[in-house]
Parts: C-alpha cells; structure tokens; sequence
C-alpha cells in the first residue's frame, strides 16, 4: 500500500508498483488548457489517473489496463479515492480500444513499459507489464494521433535514450513537442529519463529544461519538492 496525501494505492495485486516515473508524469502533465476528458494509457495502479483527477477538474478520467489483475486493483483504487464519480477503467489492450473509438480526449498520458532487450525472466506479469513488445511507442503515437482533441496534449516519460526516437515518430504523426523536461537522480549523474508533452501545432520556442531528483540520498531538490509536494506525505 502507498499513501499520498489525497488518496492512497493498494498494489498488493499487480507487477507494477508505485514508482518515481508514474509519480513524476502524474505531477508534470500539462493542465493549463482545463482538460475536460483525460485518458491514461497503461494505468498500472491508477496512479497518474489520480494525480490527476486531484489536480485537475476534468469530468472525464478514462483508464487502459491490458493486465487483468492490475485492472481490478485500480478499479478498486478509483472507487476508494474522492473522485470515484470521474474515474473508469476499461479492461482492455490500446488496439482493441482505439478500434472503436467514442471519445476524444484533451490530454493522453502515458508511463509506458519500456524494457526492450530480447530477454524475459521468469515472472510473466511483469515482464507484460516492463516489456516494450506489450505497448510499442509506435502504437502509443498512433493511438494518441488517433484520440487527442484538436488542442489536446499528449504527455509521456520515457527513457532519455529513447527521446529522440519518439519524438521522430511523433512528428510523423504531426504531434509536435510543447515542453521537454530530462530528469537526473543526481546532479553529477546522467540524464535517465525525459518528460515530453505534445501538441498538433507546431512551436519552435518550446522549454527544454533538467529536473534533478535529490543532491543526496534522501535530500531532495527544490524542484522535486515543488512538482511533488501536493502528492507525497511528506513532502
């Protein structure tokens, strides 16, 4: 179990645990344009679909999980938070959602897996859950093509190595980056992951900028404090 401040996340039942990644998207996901209707791509534990129903008033907070038992774990998530009445779970994978889509959405986020080296371990769930080959970024791009308003912004963190892939297959698809944000455990420490939101206007001025998570163990930077401080307890 993981306690925040507004809700709390029982994981006792999926592969996915809590992390800094889900944490830090949850938080960092572009809400100035008032999203009405948001979806959440591969939700885990419901974890940034929370973060943003606290921090936003959307009216819609729709939720993908292909994963069965991770599925029931968030639907049990939602219906404990405050914001039960605004959060839905859809059991199903991203093709068979977008076959038939009903919705438009003003703001897509995803903390997809991305593990994509050949081997697997022993643990199938997990390994559903890490492994690229479970949600490729090709078919992330397309479905957020496919589903986002026409102002809407789609928002991922991925690994740094990766950026510049995704942001090829982004402009391929004519999402075109509005914020870059590449995140360092440490300040002397190499950029491991990148915080990207898109749009389909295209804007050469866009902020790139780093997030150093802490200076030292458990000393954290007042960056992260101020993304985080609404969420973590003690903070």
């Amino acid at each position: 179990m993981f306690q925040f401040k507004q809700f709390t996340i029982h994981q006792d039942k999926t592969a996915m645990k809590v992390g800094t990644d889900g944490v830090l998207l949850g938080a960092w996901a572009p809400i100035e344009h008032h999203p009405n209707a948001i979806l959440d791509i591969g939700t885990g534990t419901g974890l940034i679909a929370l973060m943003l129903a606290q921090r936003s008033s959307a009216e819609q907070i729709d939720a993908l999980e292909i994963d069965e038992n991770a599925y029931e774990q968030t639907v049990d998530n939602f219906e404990n938070s405050p914001w039960g009445d605004r959060l839905f779970c859809f059991h199903a994978g991203l093709d068979e959602f977008i076959e038939e889509p009903e919705d438009e959405y003003d703001l897509i986020v995803s903390n997809p897996p991305f593990y994509i080296e050949d081997y697997k371990t022993d643990n199938e769930q997990r390994d559903l859950a890490r492994f690229q080959d479970a949600l490729p970024f090709e078919d992330l791009v397309e479905a957020a093509d496919l589903l986002l308003s026409e102002n809407g912004i789609f928002a991922v963190i991925i690994p740094f190595k990766e950026e510049a892939k995704f942001l090829d297959l982004a402009k391929d698809a004519e999402l075109f980056p509005i914020k870059i944000t590449r995140v360092k455990g440490t300040p002397t420490t190499d950029i491991k992951r990148s915080l990207l939101a898109f749009s389909r206007t295209e804007n050469t001025n866009f902020s790139i900028n780093e997030l150093v998570i802490e200076t030292a163990r458990h000393q954290y930077t007042e960056d992260y404090i101020t993304l985080t401080k609404d969420f973590y307890l003690k903070m």
